[in-house]
């Protein structure tokens, strides 16, 4: 990643900055092994899909998602759950974004839903820092599909190479770097620093 210069950092929200719960009670409900597996299957899902895109109410994904999957669980009680995934900014999150921002232009690019974000992500102090918020719910895209990835770039009118992406999922970072984005693979709040420092756009301290 060093060498050209980054006129835009974009973060994802879950895993990188926002701490996610959930994920071990979801590897139960559906008996899958690993978080890669399940965020694989979870992204290729077309009831999260529909709901992360804006397209459908948080009863219809619920009641979809539950009768897909198999849970035992009803979907009203599995909405509750997932209502509460977000559980708020990683200690240092703020900073990071603070001291990103005094370097270059900042935003998140991040799969969620409205219910997240009147819930959780709207309340949070760290997104009065970005300079950009591209949300799949308000956008109808979502990672790893290229076409949000070139909306994006049309939108900010910044070279695709210039942009640096953080993405604690690999297929969303695969997706992205298909894209032309400079994309790093971090998780937490110590992994987006350290690509930070690697891509030049902090320095150390």
């Amino acid at each position: 990643m060093p060498g050209d210069p980054i006129d835009l950092v974009l973060f994802d929200l879950g895993g990188v900055l926002i701490e996610l719960g959930g994920v071990t009670s979801m590897r139960e409900l559906t008996g899958i092994e690993s978080d890669d597996e399940l965020w694989s299957r979870w992204l290729a899902c077309p009831w999260v899909r529909r709901y992360e895109r804006g397209q459908c109410s948080p009863d219809e994904f619920a009641t979809g998602l539950v009768d897909e999957w198999e849970l035992t669980v009803e979907p009203a009680a599995f909405l509750d759950a997932f209502a509460a995934w977000p559980i708020g900014p990683y200690a240092g999150a703020d900073e990071l974004v603070a001291r990103t921002r005094d370097a270059t232009t900042v935003g998140c690019l991040s799969n969620t839903n409205v219910g997240h974000w009147d819930r959780n992500f709207s309340r949070w102090p760290i997104f009065e820092t970005f300079d950009h918020r591209f949300l799949s719910f308000e956008l109808g895209l979502l990672k790893p599909d290229r076409e949000v990835f070139d909306h994006v770039a049309q939108l900010v009118e910044i070279r695709p190479d210039r942009i640096l992406f953080l993405d604690d999922n690999q297929q969303n970072v695969d997706g992205a770097r298909a894209a032309g984005f400079t994309a790093a693979r971090t998780r937490g709040v110590a992994e987006a620093e350290r690509a930070l420092l690697d891509a030049g756009v902090l320095a150390e301290r």
